[in-house]
């Protein structure tokens, strides 16, 4: 069979725009001549569409849109799109998690999806009713008919070998070859996370190899919320091998035949792929809210620093405007890092000193904290100017606020709830301290390689100086935490492996250090549920995937 892989980046809810894509897509694989294309899950409203579904006037615009489209698409080849459609017996969810196949002008047939993941950011048992059976139908190719097994996305993720265990008492994929599979096709809206795509091809090389069954996998791509989808879409011949590749965070379509050759991309490294993801899922936040330009404080540290590279990767130099925002407490320093690294990405900079507000709120809150000594409260009340100026030019301008702060910082409440944390869309706040580290070096490196010669992008003092946010005289951060590589490590047991302290401890981590650090982690939920959203590159972010309690008391 030959397969076109149409790796799309839709807008959510944009039913007409995405079916206009959809359309041209298949327009430009007619000149391969594929049997037949395959879109990614949910193409046709994006993915996720969350509550969206629950309103029955945009299932019903999906429909009518659907129809139009396969009416459009009559003289083209036949194509598999992602949709929602209506459960219309009248038990169980409303709605399906579908794979339309259209052809000859009209929808021919509907396949659902059995799988409905509820873990991490899923929650589709929440709107969709599971297939009871696995769907396949035929292929008409170049040589002859074809037995097509349909699945979407989660109905391949359930391999015990690969996985540790089954999540799912049904095999789709077993299914399907019992019933005379020959090939089978899944479309998907797989999340990026860090290390996830060599997951994938093991889960789904293995897969194809156990039942002796072509796979072809088509991913989303795109920045949809929180979400990042890096496509990186495949097909596996019955070996369970590579035999294709498409290009990862860039839409793309590759038409691909197993017994012939077909392109095959590199997926990129480690840093290369989470430096891709921010950009991507900032360039798609601010340009799906409709936002041209960004605002954010440049501080002179290095996550201002990186931050700023980062939109300017998704943006341009043109629609990124960094503000320096000195107090009392501010180093010299501060400002000469801030103004070189805004020189050296040549974006628009500007110095709004703080002092003097700084000192009139003091002013006014002095009779109201009579008999109080000063504490961590005089501190923040910078922290929230700060955010006050940073909100107004956004306001004033209609530039989206870009927050710089990281996991580690937000992971502890090393933050200012109403100032460092003012924003639209926290752009680093899943990525620890450690791992801005790294990201900023790799950077540096390879802006050198790339002809500005060895001059460094973001200013050396930024990544080696101590780190400190500058509200009191000589502050630095390892005065109120852990030294960054310790508090990291403890970080990713904690939440992202979801160990108990008496665990970490047993790996010979201080155990003060590790109570203090799980201490402050509990306490500060009630911050981040506040929080801007933020770009997910790890396996768990603070956000939709993360649910816990706020009034609560964890022993």
């Amino acid at each position: 069979m030959r397969s076109a892989l149409a790796q799309m980046n839709p807008i959510v809810g944009d039913l007409a725009g995405n079916a206009a894509r959809i359309l041209e897509t298949l327009r430009r694989a007619v000149v391969d001549r594929p049997d037949v294309v395959l879109f990614p899950e949910l193409t046709l409203c994006g993915y996720p569409p969350k509550d969206l579904v629950l309103k029955p006037h945009f299932i019903e615009q999906m429909r009518e849109t659907l129809n139009a489209l396969a009416a459009d698409a009559r003289d083209l080849p036949a194509a598999f799109v992602g949709c929602v459609t209506k459960h219309e017996t009248p038990v169980g969810r409303p709605l399906r998690n579908t794979l339309a196949l259209i052809s000859g002008g009209r929808v021919v047939g509907e396949f659902h999806k059995s799988l409905l993941p509820t873990y991490d950011v899923f929650d589709e048992h929440r709107y969709f009713e599971p297939a009871k059976q696995s769907g396949l139908t035929t292929i008409q190719t170049a040589r002859g008919p074809i037995k097509v097994g349909v699945t979407i996305c989660e109905d391949v993720w359930n391999d015990k070998e690969v996985l540790g265990r089954r999540l799912y008492e049904r095999d789709p994929v077993a299914e399907l070859k019992k019933a005379g599979a020959q090939i089978i096709v899944n479309a998907s809206a797989s999340p990026f996370v860090v290390g996830k795509q060599q997951l994938r091809e093991r889960l789904m090389g293995t897969q194809a190899a156990t039942h002796g069954l072509p796979i072809v996998y088509v991913n989303q791509i795109g920045g949809n919320d929180e979400l990042i989808f890096d496509g990186a879409s495949c097909v596996f011949d019955a070996h369970g091998r590579v035999a294709a590749r498409c290009k990862a965070f860039a839409e793309d379509l590759l038409v691909a035949e197993l017994d012939t050759s077909a392109r095959c991309d590199a997926y990129p490294d480690r840093l290369d792929s989470v430096w891709q993801a921010l950009v991507l899922g900032t360039r798609d936040y601010v340009r799906k809210c409709g936002f041209k330009h960004v605002v954010l404080g440049l501080s002179g540290g290095i996550d201002s620093a990186l931050t700023a590279c980062i939109a300017v990767d998704a943006l341009g130099a043109e629609s990124v405007h960094g503000i320096a925002m000195p107090s009392r407490y501010s180093s010299d320093h501060s400002i000469a890092d801030a103004r070189t690294l805004a020189a050296n990405l040549n974006i628009d900079f500007k110095i709004a000193p703080i002092a003097a507000m700084h000192d009139a709120f003091e002013a006014g809150l002095q009779p109201l904290f009579e008999g109080r000594k000063p504490d961590t409260t005089e501190e923040n009340v910078q922290a929230r100017i700060r955010g006050n100026i940073l909100m107004s030019l956004s306001n004033k301008f209609g530039w989206l606020l870009l927050t710089t702060g990281n996991k580690s910082e937000l992971a502890v409440g090393y933050c200012t709830l109403y100032g460092d944390m003012c924003g639209g869309l926290a752009v680093i706040s899943d990525v620890p301290k450690t791992l801005v580290y790294e990201l900023s070096n790799w950077y540096n490196a390879r802006a050198g390689q790339c002809g500005t010669g060895f001059q460094p992008v973001i200013p050396e003092s930024s990544i080696t100086k101590l780190p400190s946010a500058e509200l009191r005289p000589d502050q630095h951060d390892q005065q109120s935490l852990p030294p960054y590589d310790t508090l990291d490590a403890i970080l990713n047991r904690y939440v992202e492996q979801e160990k108990s302290a008496d665990d970490i401890i047993a790996e010979g981590f201080d155990a003060a250090v590790v109570r203090d650090v799980i201490r402050k982690v509990d306490l500060n939920e009630y911050k981040r549920k506040q929080a801007a959203t933020g770009l997910k590159v790890t396996s768990r972010a603070f956000g939709v995937g993360r649910r816990m309690p706020i009034a609560a008391r964890v022993t």
